[in-house]
């Protein structure tokens, strides 16, 4: 896994887009900051910018450094959880602005699944995280089920766990807004 980790950055860095395994399913990802890669994912995905992604990071201390304030509720929500868990959170700062929401808002996951928070930890950026296809079709459960044609779009496919057949489901959604106000977007 160091290895697989060590060459995914190295791409990260560059400005690549990846395919990689996270705590829910296979994702395309990117250096969370840069707005060429951000790009890069919308134009993979055939998405419109206006449809928001998520980013992944490690630790939730570092939930300060891209949200202006992190709502009380949001630590109870991440300690507690147990399933894989996005949260909306408004004011969003310090990433790609193509990737913040026309509301300033953002979705971030901490992750708990050993590569991917491995990943974010040495990375040091949060990281895109989206459903590897193109935009209105299935999502893959597994990278058996991704396309050829996202797997020859991305700049590194990342060799780890591709024989995994188990079929998780993406995260639950989750908006919060001022005074711990929340909306469930996805159970």
């Amino acid at each position: 896994m160091k290895e697989e980790i060590k060459k995914t950055i190295e791409v990260l860095r560059a400005g690549g887009v990846i395919l990689y395994p996270t705590d829910t399913v296979w994702g395309l990802g990117c250096d969370a900051t840069n707005e060429n890669a951000v790009k890069r994912i919308f134009e993979i995905k055939r998405r419109g910018d206006a449809k928001a992604m998520l980013v992944l990071i490690d630790n939730p201390a570092k939930l300060q450094s891209y949200v202006e304030e992190v709502p009380d509720i949001a630590w109870d929500l991440i300690e507690f959880t147990e399933k894989p868990l996005t949260i909306i959170y408004p004011q969003a700062k310090n990433l790609a602005s193509n990737l913040i929401g026309k509301d300033k808002t953002i979705g971030i996951r901490v992750t708990k699944e050993a590569f991917s928070k491995q990943l974010c930890a040495q990375f040091r950026n949060p990281i895109v995280s989206t459903s590897a296809n193109i935009s209105g079709n299935v999502t893959p459960s597994n990278f058996s089920q991704i396309s050829d044609e996202i797997k020859s779009a991305v700049d590194y496919v990342v060799n780890f766990r591709q024989e995994d057949r188990s079929n998780p489901t993406p995260s639950s959604i989750i908006k919060l807004g001022k005074g711990n106000l929340f909306q469930l977007i996805r159970e």
